[in-house]
């Protein structure tokens, strides 16, 4: 079993109900009850838009290898929204529903399904906060930081 931490963002619609749908969903998967970090509103990431992003962090036990957690999670994913992430030009879009994971254990993946950690976390406060919630002990295994000491230096 391995500890994956996956951020849950929305910022269309019920964002609540819609990120509680897709906690439900991953605990029937990994047969886990995950642990929660509160939730963070923020402004959009990557792109101008008027609907903050009401933010999620989890901690779940997995007995998933990390390529195949990611597609049962995005399967979850286009379940709730089939709309893309992203415009015709390639740049971030508004969204119901956003699934990452951020990281699992201290593992590191470079391929180009995946990257763990997840390669822009520490740019990020609506991660890291909530990851600093779920394990503050946790540290950046490429960056050798703690949750701390990145959240420190995004301020």
């Amino acid at each position: 079993m391995s500890i994956a931490y996956i951020n849950i963002g929305s910022n269309m619609g019920n964002r609540a109900a819609l990120i509680e749908q897709v906690v439900a969903h991953i605990e029937l998967l990994c047969q886990s009850v995950a642990m929660r970090s509160p939730f963070i509103e923020s402004e959009p990431w990557g792109f101008d838009s008027p609907h903050p992003f009401l933010n999620l962090g989890i901690a779940i036990e997995s007995h998933f290898e990390p390529i195949a957690l990611l597609h049962e999670l995005l399967k979850i994913e286009k379940s709730i929204c089939s709309a893309s992430h992203r415009d015709e030009n390639g740049n971030y879009i508004d969204r119901m529903i956003d699934i990452d994971i951020i990281a699992i254990d201290n593992i590191v993946i470079d391929t180009p399904q995946l990257q763990l950690p997840h390669p822009r976390m520490h740019l990020r406060n609506f991660v890291l906060i909530p990851m600093q919630h779920l394990n503050p002990t946790w540290v950046h295994p490429i960056l050798n930081k703690s949750i701390g000491q990145l959240l420190n230096e995004l301020k």
